[in-house]
């Protein structure tokens, strides 16, 4: 059972990611991008956490230092993160899934590195 903190992390990134997919994403986005966070499947809920706490961790152990990243660097980080959770909860995902950063669609990169900074200003001001 996942703690609640662990929930508001995930919750946080759910809705980050929503917010810039409805911000970025050209045309209607599929509906499984905007799905919200309760009826988001396990695996994207425990993906979704995991990746938090991972930015979290990373703006942590660099003393806040990581925030001085670029702004593409703080969202390739971020699809790093969420690459990994892919190939642990999928055993053969689609190369897609998997694509590195210059593969991915303007709209995700973007998203992505807006997830990191909304990662950082919680981090900064915990709820």
């Amino acid at each position: 059972m996942e703690s609640s903190l662990s929930e508001e992390h995930g919750r946080i990134f759910r809705e980050a990611w929503i917010a810039g997919v409805t911000k970025y994403y050209p045309g209607e986005p599929k509906p499984s991008y905007v799905t919200p966070w309760d009826e988001t499947p396990d695996w994207e809920r425990q993906s979704a956490t995991a990746v938090y706490e991972q930015v979290a961790a990373f703006i942590e152990v660099t003393s806040g230092a990581a925030t001085k990243l670029t702004r593409e660097q703080k969202g390739r980080f971020v699809s790093l993160c969420w690459t990994g959770q892919i190939y642990k909860h999928i055993p053969d995902p689609k190369p897609a899934y998997v694509a590195d950063w210059d593969q991915l669609p303007d709209w995700q990169q973007e998203t992505d590195s807006d997830i990191f900074e909304r990662i950082e200003q919680s981090s900064a001001n915990p709820r």
